[in-house]
């Protein structure tokens, strides 16, 4: 066999392998809405610069005994906020945004409070790209363009979350 040969198959080889996720994340914060709140959650924007979708498909911190994917689904004018099992496709060249009134990661059960300033280690699992682990500030003041307006999640209906036996409610969670 010849080098030409040998270099040859290499690149052949090369030009089979699958196109992989290539995942960023990108202004990661996270809030609770008091001191005494039970529950927080944590938005940003995943960008997927890969030739390939990926999909999150959960996510984990010692921040808080639970945590989930969820959006928000409005029913006959009723807000409720519901786990998307399946999780968030990260399209091939784009993004998903993780913003209040969308997407975003819902921790349950917070192990401590949320402090203004103080930072949470959060590991997304991703279908394709694997584990990223962020460092993740708490920003409970934040006011920015993801915002949607009038969504409050006081008053919202959260599927599954009134049965939780380790007590935790949704109550004082305000994404204002």
């Amino acid at each position: 066999m010849t080098l030409k040969s040998i270099l040859l198959g290499a690149a052949l080889s090369l030009s089979t392998l699958p196109a992989f996720a290539e995942i960023n994340v990108e202004d990661p914060y996270a809030r609770a809405s008091s001191p005494a709140a039970q529950v927080g959650a944590a938005f940003m924007v995943i960008t997927n610069s890969g030739d390939a979708d990926d999909r999150l498909i959960s996510a984990t911190t010692e921040a808080a005994k639970r945590v989930e994917l969820h959006t928000h689904v409005i029913t006959d004018g009723i807000a409720k906020m519901m786990e998307v099992e399946e999780g968030f496709v990260v399209p091939a060249n784009g993004e998903v945004l993780l913003q209040r009134g969308g997407y975003h990661v819902m921790m349950m059960g917070l192990t401590a409070p949320f402090v203004q300033g103080e930072t949470i280690t959060l590991n997304l699992v991703f279908e394709v790209a694997g584990e990223v682990t962020l460092v993740v500030a708490v920003d409970n003041e934040r006011q920015d363009a993801m915002n949607h307006e009038g969504m409050n999640m006081d008053g919202m209906n959260h599927e599954g979350m009134e049965g939780m036996s380790d007590g935790t409610a949704m109550e004082g969670m305000s994404d204002n």
